[in-house]
Protein backbone atom coordinates (compact mmCIF):
# COMPACT_ATOMS: atom_id res chain seq x y z
CA UNK A 1 0.00 0.00 0.00
CA UNK A 2 1.29 3.77 -1.00
CA UNK A 3 0.59 6.93 0.09
CA UNK A 4 0.73 9.86 -2.11
CA UNK A 5 2.77 12.67 -1.36
CA UNK A 6 1.12 16.43 -1.60
CA UNK A 7 4.48 16.94 -4.42
CA UNK A 8 3.03 13.74 -5.75
CA UNK A 9 5.90 11.21 -5.25
CA UNK A 10 5.29 8.21 -3.55
CA UNK A 11 5.47 7.75 0.59
CA UNK A 12 6.37 4.55 2.38
CA UNK A 13 4.16 3.34 4.51
CA UNK A 14 5.78 3.00 8.59
CA UNK A 15 3.79 0.22 10.13
CA UNK A 16 4.70 0.71 14.72
CA UNK A 17 5.29 -2.91 16.23
CA UNK A 18 4.84 -2.96 19.68
CA UNK A 19 4.20 -5.43 22.66
CA UNK A 20 2.85 -4.32 25.71
CA UNK A 21 1.36 -5.39 29.33
CA UNK A 22 0.07 -3.33 32.18
CA UNK A 23 0.74 -0.01 30.39
CA UNK A 24 -1.73 2.26 31.80
CA UNK A 25 0.23 3.74 34.62
CA UNK A 26 3.53 3.78 33.05
CA UNK A 27 5.21 5.47 29.34
CA UNK A 28 2.35 4.06 27.10
CA UNK A 29 0.23 7.42 26.80
CA UNK A 30 3.38 9.39 26.24
CA UNK A 31 4.48 6.94 23.58
CA UNK A 32 1.85 6.88 21.81
CA UNK A 33 0.98 10.60 22.06
CA UNK A 34 4.44 11.25 20.54
CA UNK A 35 4.48 8.31 17.81
CA UNK A 36 0.87 8.58 16.33
CA UNK A 37 1.27 11.51 14.37
CA UNK A 38 3.78 10.11 12.26
CA UNK A 39 2.90 6.69 11.60
CA UNK A 40 0.73 4.71 9.36
CA UNK A 41 -0.57 1.50 10.87
CA UNK A 42 0.43 0.62 14.37
CA UNK A 43 0.58 -3.54 15.06
CA UNK A 44 0.42 -3.79 19.01
CA UNK A 45 1.07 -7.39 20.87
CA UNK A 46 -0.73 -6.91 24.49
CA UNK A 47 0.74 -9.51 26.23
CA UNK A 48 -1.97 -10.34 28.74
CA UNK A 49 -2.61 -7.16 30.26
CA UNK A 50 -4.85 -6.74 33.25
CA UNK A 51 -6.04 -3.02 33.18
CA UNK A 52 -7.00 -0.86 30.52
CA UNK A 53 -3.55 -1.03 28.12
CA UNK A 54 -6.13 -2.28 25.15
CA UNK A 55 -8.55 0.53 25.68
CA UNK A 56 -5.54 3.22 25.72
CA UNK A 57 -4.15 2.12 22.09
CA UNK A 58 -7.34 1.87 20.37
CA UNK A 59 -8.31 5.88 21.67
CA UNK A 60 -5.08 7.23 21.16
CA UNK A 61 -4.77 5.80 18.17
CA UNK A 62 -8.31 6.19 16.69
CA UNK A 63 -7.93 6.49 12.96
CA UNK A 64 -5.15 4.97 12.14
CA UNK A 65 -5.37 1.49 10.95
CA UNK A 66 -4.36 -0.57 14.22
CA UNK A 67 -4.45 -4.56 14.64
CA UNK A 68 -4.39 -5.30 17.90
CA UNK A 69 -3.43 -9.22 18.70
CA UNK A 70 -4.53 -10.27 22.51
CA UNK A 71 -3.02 -13.41 24.55
CA UNK A 72 -4.78 -14.75 27.51
CA UNK A 73 -1.39 -15.46 29.11
CA UNK A 74 1.80 -14.00 29.01
CA UNK A 75 4.55 -15.35 26.98
CA UNK A 76 7.31 -12.82 28.23
CA UNK A 77 8.95 -16.01 30.14
CA UNK A 78 10.28 -17.19 26.67
CA UNK A 79 10.38 -13.67 25.21
CA UNK A 80 11.85 -15.16 21.43
CA UNK A 81 8.15 -17.24 21.84
CA UNK A 82 6.76 -13.17 21.97
CA UNK A 83 9.09 -11.45 19.78
CA UNK A 84 8.43 -14.33 16.87
CA UNK A 85 4.42 -13.56 17.70
CA UNK A 86 5.23 -10.02 17.74
CA UNK A 87 6.91 -10.30 14.31
CA UNK A 88 4.21 -12.64 12.63
CA UNK A 89 1.46 -10.09 13.10
CA UNK A 90 3.93 -7.47 11.90
CA UNK A 91 4.32 -8.71 8.36
CA UNK A 92 0.88 -10.01 7.91
CA UNK A 93 -0.28 -6.11 7.94
CA UNK A 94 2.11 -6.28 4.69
CA UNK A 95 4.36 -3.73 5.82
CA UNK A 96 6.76 -1.27 3.90
CA UNK A 97 8.68 -0.17 7.06
CA UNK A 98 8.74 -1.43 10.77
CA UNK A 99 9.65 0.96 13.39
CA UNK A 100 9.75 -1.73 16.62
CA UNK A 101 9.63 0.35 19.74
CA UNK A 102 8.70 -1.12 23.27
CA UNK A 103 6.12 1.06 24.99
CA UNK A 104 8.65 2.87 27.21
CA UNK A 105 10.71 3.92 24.53
CA UNK A 106 10.14 7.33 22.96
CA UNK A 107 12.04 8.83 20.04
CA UNK A 108 13.50 11.71 20.62
CA UNK A 109 11.71 15.14 19.54
CA UNK A 110 13.90 15.64 16.51
CA UNK A 111 12.92 12.98 14.72
CA UNK A 112 9.27 13.83 14.10
CA UNK A 113 10.48 15.89 11.45
CA UNK A 114 13.08 13.74 9.73
CA UNK A 115 11.39 10.18 9.64
CA UNK A 116 9.66 10.69 6.50
CA UNK A 117 12.42 12.19 4.17
CA UNK A 118 14.56 9.86 5.84
CA UNK A 119 12.31 6.45 4.97
CA UNK A 120 10.99 8.12 1.46
CA UNK A 121 14.53 7.92 0.29
CA UNK A 122 16.89 5.58 2.54
CA UNK A 123 19.14 3.41 0.15
CA UNK A 124 19.55 1.31 3.07
CA UNK A 125 17.57 -1.49 4.26
CA UNK A 126 17.73 -1.41 8.41
CA UNK A 127 18.29 2.62 10.60
CA UNK A 128 19.67 2.17 13.16
CA UNK A 129 19.93 4.19 16.53
CA UNK A 130 21.34 4.84 19.83
CA UNK A 131 19.24 3.85 22.80
CA UNK A 132 19.58 5.48 26.49
CA UNK A 133 18.37 4.26 29.79
CA UNK A 134 16.99 6.77 31.27
CA UNK A 135 17.30 6.40 34.86
CA UNK A 136 14.51 9.54 35.73
CA UNK A 137 13.00 11.33 33.95
CA UNK A 138 15.45 13.56 32.74
CA UNK A 139 18.91 11.84 33.36
CA UNK A 140 20.27 8.58 31.93
CA UNK A 141 22.80 5.98 33.51
CA UNK A 142 26.18 6.23 32.06
CA UNK A 143 29.17 3.57 33.67
CA UNK A 144 31.02 0.44 32.65
CA UNK A 145 27.55 -1.67 33.22
CA UNK A 146 24.74 0.91 31.73
CA UNK A 147 26.04 2.27 28.04
CA UNK A 148 23.92 1.14 25.66
CA UNK A 149 24.03 4.67 23.96
CA UNK A 150 27.21 3.99 23.01
CA UNK A 151 26.21 1.02 20.30
CA UNK A 152 24.06 1.94 17.69
CA UNK A 153 21.62 -0.81 17.17
CA UNK A 154 18.23 -1.19 14.74
CA UNK A 155 15.15 -0.27 15.58
CA UNK A 156 13.53 0.77 11.86
CA UNK A 157 13.79 -1.89 9.13
CA UNK A 158 12.54 -2.27 5.60
CA UNK A 159 10.76 -5.51 5.19
CA UNK A 160 11.95 -7.75 2.31
CA UNK A 161 9.11 -10.67 1.95
CA UNK A 162 11.39 -13.16 0.69
CA UNK A 163 14.47 -12.56 2.97
CA UNK A 164 15.34 -15.34 4.83
CA UNK A 165 14.74 -14.13 8.99
CA UNK A 166 15.95 -16.51 11.48
CA UNK A 167 16.06 -15.47 15.60
CA UNK A 168 18.29 -16.00 17.89
CA UNK A 169 16.91 -18.66 19.84
CA UNK A 170 16.78 -18.01 23.37
CA UNK A 171 14.11 -17.51 26.18
CA UNK A 172 15.52 -14.31 27.37
CA UNK A 173 17.61 -11.35 25.40
CA UNK A 174 16.60 -12.72 21.67
CA UNK A 175 16.49 -9.29 20.40
CA UNK A 176 13.81 -7.40 18.56
CA UNK A 177 13.93 -8.38 15.39
CA UNK A 178 15.46 -11.71 13.73
CA UNK A 179 19.16 -11.96 13.66
CA UNK A 180 19.61 -12.53 10.51
CA UNK A 181 18.54 -8.65 9.62
CA UNK A 182 22.37 -8.33 10.50
CA UNK A 183 23.20 -8.72 7.23
CA UNK A 184 20.90 -5.90 6.51
CA UNK A 185 22.51 -2.97 4.84
CA UNK A 186 22.35 0.26 7.48
CA UNK A 187 22.73 3.33 8.65
CA UNK A 188 23.56 5.15 11.77
CA UNK A 189 21.18 7.79 12.74
CA UNK A 190 21.46 10.94 15.00
CA UNK A 191 18.06 10.67 16.69
CA UNK A 192 18.21 9.02 19.90
CA UNK A 193 16.06 6.73 21.69
CA UNK A 194 14.74 7.83 25.60
CA UNK A 195 14.30 4.18 27.10
CA UNK A 196 12.09 4.87 30.38
CA UNK A 197 12.29 1.13 31.70
CA UNK A 198 14.29 1.77 34.76
CA UNK A 199 13.31 5.20 35.08
CA UNK A 200 11.31 4.79 38.58
CA UNK A 201 12.67 2.73 41.37
CA UNK A 202 9.58 0.10 41.39
CA UNK A 203 10.21 -0.33 37.87
CA UNK A 204 13.79 -1.52 38.40
CA UNK A 205 13.12 -3.32 41.61
CA UNK A 206 10.45 -5.40 39.33
CA UNK A 207 12.90 -5.72 36.58
CA UNK A 208 15.64 -7.20 38.75
CA UNK A 209 13.30 -9.79 40.17
CA UNK A 210 12.09 -11.01 36.67
CA UNK A 211 15.86 -11.26 35.87
CA UNK A 212 16.33 -12.98 39.30
CA UNK A 213 13.31 -15.66 38.29
CA UNK A 214 13.90 -15.64 34.36
CA UNK A 215 17.40 -16.09 34.25
CA UNK A 216 19.18 -16.81 37.95
CA UNK A 217 22.32 -18.18 36.87
CA UNK A 218 23.19 -15.36 33.56
CA UNK A 219 22.89 -17.53 31.25
CA UNK A 220 21.24 -15.12 28.69
CA UNK A 221 22.52 -11.62 30.03
CA UNK A 222 25.77 -9.92 32.11
CA UNK A 223 25.70 -11.09 35.74
CA UNK A 224 27.38 -8.08 36.79
CA UNK A 225 25.09 -5.72 35.09
CA UNK A 226 21.97 -6.87 36.86
CA UNK A 227 23.48 -6.78 40.23
CA UNK A 228 23.99 -3.24 39.58
CA UNK A 229 20.40 -2.29 38.80
CA UNK A 230 19.84 -1.33 42.38
CA UNK A 231 22.90 0.51 42.96
CA UNK A 232 22.07 3.26 45.48
CA UNK A 233 24.28 5.98 43.90
CA UNK A 234 24.28 5.46 39.95
CA UNK A 235 26.47 7.51 37.65
CA UNK A 236 23.84 9.68 36.08
CA UNK A 237 23.90 12.21 33.17
CA UNK A 238 21.45 15.42 32.04
CA UNK A 239 19.48 14.60 29.27
CA UNK A 240 19.85 17.31 26.93
CA UNK A 241 17.95 17.69 23.52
Amino acid sequence: MKFLALQGTAMSKLTLSMIVKNESQRYLVHALSKHRDWIDEAVIIDDGSTDDTVAICQELLSGIPLHVIQNTESRFSNEVQLRKQQWEATIQSNPEWILNLDADEIMDDQFANQVRPLIDHCEQDAIYFRLYDMWNESSYREDAYWSAHHTYRPFLLRYKPNFAYLWRETPQHCGRFPATIQMFTYLCHAARVKHYGWAKPEDRKSKYERYMKLDPDAQYGWKEQYESILDVYPQLVKWEE
